[in-house]
């Protein structure tokens, strides 16, 4: 059932390599939403047979695949994997669907969004370390080539930026999956396995310390953040949709698979610091934000600031603020998307993305005055408004976190206020006021610009009014995370006590 998610992918991107010559590229897109809507569909369906009050991994695969390395193709869905691997299926979809029906070289073009979709999803499927390790690093290729291929003028920078900092993320988690398995002694790398043994502290620290900062790169938190503004920037606005709204949350899962899940002693000790660093991330993007005159590096910072909202939950480890920490993935994902898209179709038709430069879009004749609504809907969620889902997570968030870590918690919520100033400065200046005498006679925006937007306003409001249908799904599997957490911490703690009597008498 879950190897569908994979294959379904690839399939499709063998049938657009395997076309004839010369590829029509409506064709080639075709194909390659068929493939995508068709994936999540069946997810869909997977989540339809979901039991949401189990706490063991479903729809669960194995097949011994490299015996003597350990590495088995183990898949298993639960309540963190679920609503991931829908965002990525919608994402990609929609980036799909938004692009351009005359993008260059389109065989390799929706090949690579095929290969990225199906390594992502593999990645938050897979139960084997090794294996999560080798889908974290296959979705690097085809991102970077869809970076430096159709990328702006510095595309080059900023995917090799990309390339190297990702590159040091991967070889940290690799080093500290190697290390997890030396030291504990478990033949393979299975997940469950792993999940019942405990080091000693020392050993933590060291492994979880290489974790943090691996999936920082990923997520990114300051000061490892530098290459996701060149990246976005660069990037066309498909794959800057993929890159905020899926590739980010790679970082944010890891964290609380791999670093909460498999080191919860070295957690509890670290968790002060961890929010702290959270906080620290969420005012500088909200600063560096403000200080922007681009619309869509503003929107990149804004993502810095608000993924740090997911590692201040993950620090408080509570039930609620896990629970909070997989809804502001999936609020994010698609809030990002739209602002994304919105400020693609603005670049597209004014030629700019200058704050300084471009004003009055809202007017209703010459203007782009339902893109401008679009964008004021993003905004408001974005900052917290109620009745939108950016609302429901942030104060999940903020409720879950709050009697942990108050003063990290009361910083992050100035983050909030500053989402809003920093925004509320981008509508201001693009869509009120006179119209600029450089955005007369703009192009028309067809419905094929306009429907992508609208789908994720429907679900940002739709999940924002009815948030069940998010927490239904996850919220007996970050409940099990924090049982399963302190159960380890007990453990560890009843094993080195007979030591200590010992040692004492």
């Amino acid at each position: 059932m879950l190897s569908a998610l994979i294959w379904i992918p690839i399939l499709g991107a063998v049938l657009i390599g395997v076309g004839r010559e010369p590829l029509i590229p409506a064709r080639a897109r075709l194909i390659a939403l068929l493939a995508t809507v068709s994936a999540f569909v069946w997810t869909i369906w997977l989540g339809s047979q979901f039991d949401a009050g189990q706490t063991a991994m479903q729809f669960i695969e194995h097949l011994v695949w490299i015996e003597p390395l350990g590495l088995t193709y183990d898949l298993g869905m639960d309540g963190l994997s679920l609503p991931l691997v829908a965002l990525n299926g919608l994402l990609t979809a929609i980036a799909i669907a938004s692009g351009s029906p005359s993008v260059n070289r389109p065989r390799l073009y929706f090949i690579l969004l095929l290969l990225l979709n199906a390594s992502v999803t593999a990645a938050f499927l897979a139960q084997n370390l090794l294996l999560f390790f080798l889908f974290y690093e296959i979705e690097l290729i085809p991102l970077y080539l869809l970076i430096a291929i159709w990328g702006g003028a510095n595309r080059g920078y900023a995917a090799t930026k990309f390339l190297i900092y990702t590159a040091i993320s991967g070889i940290l988690i690799l080093a500290a999956f190697l290390g997890l398995t030396l030291l504990t002694g478990v033949s393979g790398f299975g997940y469950n396995p792993l999940l019942t043994q405990v080091l000693p502290l020392g050993q933590q620290f060291l492994l979880l310390g290489a974790l943090l900062i691996g999936f920082g790169i990923k997520i990114p938190l300051v000061p490892f953040h530098t290459w996701l503004p060149d990246a976005h920037v660069e990037a066309s606005t498909p794959i800057s949709v993929l890159l905020a709204g899926v590739l980010l949350k790679l970082g944010t899962y890891g964290l609380l698979r791999f670093g909460l899940g498999l080191f919860p002693e070295a957690w509890a000790v670290l968790a002060p610091w961890l929010a702290t660093w959270a906080a620290v991330s969420v005012l500088y993007g909200a600063f560096m934000a403000i200080a922007q005159t681009d619309m869509k590096k503003m929107v990149a910072y804004s993502s810095i600031g608000h993924m740090g909202y997911v590692l201040l939950a993950a620090a408080a480890a509570t039930p609620l603020s896990l629970l909070a920490s997989v809804c502001q993935m999936v609020s994010h994902g698609l809030i990002a998307a739209m602002l994304f898209l919105l400020v693609g179709v603005v670049y597209q038709k004014t030629g700019t993305r200058d704050l300084t430069v471009l004003r009055g879009l809202l007017n209703p004749e010459r203007g782009l005055p339902l893109i401008g609504s679009l964008m004021i809907i993003g905004v408001m969620a974005s900052s917290g408004i109620p009745g939108m889902v950016g609302f429901i997570s942030e104060f999940l968030v903020f409720r879950g976190s709050f009697p942990i870590f108050p003063t990290q918690t009361l910083l992050c919520m100035v983050g909030t206020g500053l989402t809003a100033v920093y925004f509320l400065l981008l509508v201001n200046r693009v869509f009120f006021g006179r119209l600029s005498e450089g955005a007369q006679n703009l192009p028309p925006v067809y419905w094929s610009d306009r429907a992508p937007a609208l789908v994720l306003t429907a679900l940002i409001v739709a999940l924002g009014l009815q948030p069940n249908w998010l927490i239904h799904y996850s919220e007996t599997t970050t409940t099990a995370l924090v049982n399963g957490r302190l159960a380890i911490a007990q453990a560890a703690t009843l094993t080195k006590a007979p030591l200590k009597a010992e040692t004492v008498e």
